[in-house]
């Protein structure tokens, strides 16, 4: 009986740490990619670390948040969003190390972390018969869980590259095509019986290609089609406004679903 208490008050605690799939997780995904990139290009060109060792940087700081993140006991929503956020960051160092360090390009890279996102769905769904993030009690899920996220964060910022460098959109235009799919992606949510665990990882997957390129419209210079803010001076107001969210995200108006 103690054994059963222990592992129900175990997995109740587990199935939390995963945030509710609400509006407010939807606005601070988007805030969330596009800190990812502003500040995972401030490692590498500001600061001028260059691709690798910011990589080197970024995924250590990702696998501490992640080992702090995993053992928790309960849901910690800022550890949560840190995670989410170490994530976003690796993802651009990883994509631009691929395309301009490794030379494979955006659209192999994209391939490639297609295939590696694809891997770990169907790992996933043979060893649980679910890809659902809601109820995840097992530390095995959670695990898998960020594993796709990465493998998602990467492709998104690899397809939102693609869509500037190899479609030649601006990046006002490449974050407009990001958002459309995002909004097509609610329409059948809201208006078809489409799979709703297909729709939230292709939503996933979209508003970081969105962050991504509305990053880069932030920060790049005029005459690139951006704002020219400076990356960190971008990177702090995207990190204030998250706190913000987060700080109201246990608001009882924040527990409507979407998802």
């Amino acid at each position: 009986m103690n054994d059963l208490s222990v592992n129900t008050s175990r997995s109740a605690s587990i199935a939390g740490k995963v945030a509710e799939v609400t509006l407010l997780f939807w606005v601070l995904k988007i805030i969330a990619t596009t800190l990812g990139e502003t500040a995972g290009d401030a490692l590498s060109m500001t600061l001028g670390l260059g691709y690798v060792t910011a990589l080197v940087v970024t995924a250590v700081f990702l696998l501490a948040v992640l080992a702090v993140q995993i053992s928790a006991e309960r849901s910690r929503i800022a550890l949560f969003w840190l995670a989410i956020v170490a994530t976003t960051t690796m993802g651009t160092e990883v994509s631009d190390m691929m395309d301009r360090t490794l030379g494979l390009g955006y659209v192999w890279g994209s391939m490639i972390l297609t295939a590696g996102l694809l891997t770990t769905l169907a790992v996933w769904y043979y060893r649980k018969r679910d890809l659902s993030i809601r109820g995840i009690v097992r530390t095995e899920t959670e695990i898998m869980f960020w594993i796709a996220v990465i493998f998602s964060n990467s492709l998104g910022t690899a397809f939102g590259d693609a869509l500037v460098d190899v479609v030649g959109l601006s990046y006002i235009q490449g974050a407009l095509v990001t958002a459309g799919v995002i909004g097509v992606v609610l329409a059948l949510h809201y208006a078809t019986r489409v799979n709703a665990i297909f729709l939230f990882w292709v939503a996933f997957i979209f508003t970081r290609p969105f962050g991504a390129t509305f990053g880069d419209f932030l920060t790049k210079s005029i005459s690139q089609g951006g704002l020219e803010l400076g990356r960190l001076q971008a990177s702090a107001v995207a990190l204030v406004l998250m706190a913000v969210l987060m700080f109201f995200a246990s608001g009882p108006w924040a527990q409507r679903r979407l998802a």
